[in-house]
């Protein structure tokens, strides 16, 4: 069965377009465990957009399924991370003019920003994942660093035209297939939705797939708890067991 990481963000996102107290993305969580989520995910940027530290800590208290926090690899919110404790990290890039991620991390061109961020939450027994492009090149450095598991970015897969969708499909495939055969983890997640989810899903090697815009979008027409069940029941389809 393919876990289901569900993200919780963009409920934070439209809570802090009045900067008030709902919707509250820890109830959200609640909802999403109900309707089957294996993981909580969410992202505290720098420019704390959306996700706040209290909704943090209140998540790293109430969650009883896996937690995966996403950030960049600045000290502060590494520091951060290190003293929540999540199940997972996931390390990602952020710019401040991007509406969201929009691409992977360059782990060539790294200064040992990244190596330094990884061994702190190593440290602290947090399991560490990469977001990156699919790209061979980066999925080697990934196990040189020796992290956990990688999450491809599958934006470029969920953007492509109907011509260009398998080649996309197919640079996952083979970047998945290179990332287990160096014992890491395959995830993927950016831009999966119901109806292009069940490619990705079928990947052979694909353990774990984060969501979050599209069931938030599908959560407000009929409530987050069946947003993600349904997602649950399309990847069930795919692979029940």
């Amino acid at each position: 069965m393919i876990e289901l990481g569900v993200n919780i963000d963009h409920v934070a996102t439209v809570r802090q377009a009045r900067r008030t107290f709902e919707p509250d993305p820890v109830i959200a969580a609640a909802l999403a465990e109900q309707g089957g989520a294996d993981g909580i995910t969410f992202h505290l940027r720098e420019d704390r957009r959306h996700i706040q530290e209290r909704d943090v800590e209140v998540l790293m208290q109430t969650v009883t399924v896996k937690t995966n926090l996403e950030i960049a690899c600045d000290e502060a919110t590494v520091k951060i991370a290190c003293k929540a404790k999540p199940t997972w990290a996931l390390l990602v890039p952020e710019g401040r003019d991007e509406v969201t991620t929009e691409g992977g991390l360059d782990l060539t061109t790294d200064n040992g920003r990244i190596a330094r961020a990884i061994d702190q939450l190593r440290e602290q027994g947090i399991l560490v994942s990469l977001f990156l492009d699919p790209d061979v090149a980066q999925v080697e450095a990934a196990a040189a660093l020796g992290v956990d598991a990688v999450e491809l970015h599958t934006g470029p897969y969920a953007n492509a035209g109907h011509k260009t969708r398998e080649v996309e499909l197919q640079r996952l495939a083979k970047s998945s297939e290179l990332a287990v055969q160096a014992g890491m983890r395959f995830h993927a997640g950016h831009g999966l939705n119901y109806v292009n989810v069940r490619p990705v899903a079928a990947l052979p090697d694909v353990i774990e797939l984060n969501i979050g815009h599209s069931i938030v979008s599908r959560a407000v027409m009929v409530g987050m708890r069946e947003a993600v069940a349904e997602m649950r029941r399309l990847l069930d389809l795919v692979r029940p067991f």
